[in-house]
């Protein structure tokens, strides 16, 4: 029976400030990328969200970021590599200190908004955030596209590597994330989100927003918890894959 992981974003309400559907999305959800403090999340919402993963046995991802909170982490920050790697591990551990008060622990490490982006091409800041994993549990898989200099670096550094896909974001041609500044960058449409996660998983395929097939390599397909209609379109595509015989658990 195929098999595939669902990642989401999660942890980044912020204050009295509310995001997403956190309790509902870890009902449909096997891995949760919780955010760190550094682009969304304050210290009790980070807690809850932990407490929350742990109860649902979903595994727990640091989802580390630029120190951008005006920003939500979706601005590229020219921070010096030495810099960049210490973020990265104060982000784990802070996150790791949580994970386990919540029952749990930190298991992989996922990159967030405009460090994510950064990360397919620009190798100097993709080899700052391998260092900050190697120095603090070089056992940690990363989590991000395929094909980008983070997950080549990291395979250089021997440490594990998982591809993903995005269900609710157009791809180019080339295979790459259509930025969000650009038109029609977000998908909406449950039912179309829904057959699209099936066609990645079952085709390895997806298609572009010029109409054609792109191959994807993926062992999770992310929903963005923040995404307007982000419930909806995690319902619709979990009763799919479901209704396919479709597994879902976290990657291995």
């Amino acid at each position: 029976m195929p098999r595939i992981d669902l990642n989401s974003d999660l942890g980044e309400s912020y204050g009295q400030w509310r995001l997403g559907d956190d309790e509902t999305m870890l009902g449909l959800v096997s891995s949760a990328n919780i955010a760190c403090g550094f682009h969304a999340g304050d210290p009790s919402t980070l807690l809850d969200t932990c407490r929350a993963a742990a109860e649902r046995d979903v595994r727990i991802g640091a989802q580390v970021g630029y120190q951008d909170l005006a920003g939500f982490g979706r601005r590229f920050i020219d921070v010096t590599p030495a810099e960049l790697t210490a973020e990265v591990i104060y982000q784990i551990g802070a996150l790791e200190g949580l994970a386990r008060v919540a029952g749990s622990s930190v298991s992989y490490i996922k990159p967030h908004g405009a460090l994510y982006n950064a990360v397919v091409h620009h190798r100097e800041q993709a080899r700052a955030v391998v260092a900050a994993v190697c120095a603090y549990d070089n056992s940690l898989p990363i989590l991000g596209l395929a094909g980008s200099v983070l997950l080549d670096e990291a395979e250089r550094a021997g440490l594990p590597v998982v591809t993903e896909a995005f269900a609710d974001r157009a791809y180019t041609p080339e295979g790459t994330l259509v930025s969000r500044r650009e038109p029609d960058a977000i998908l909406h449409d449950p039912d179309t989100v829904a057959r699209r996660v099936l066609r990645m998983v079952t085709e390895g395929v997806v298609t572009a927003l010029d109409g054609s097939d792109v191959p994807v390599t993926a062992r999770s397909v992310c929903i963005h918890g923040d995404s307007p209609g982000a419930t909806a379109m995690a319902v619709a595509v979990r009763a799919l894959l479901d209704a396919e015989s479709i597994g879902i658990e976290a990657f291995a």
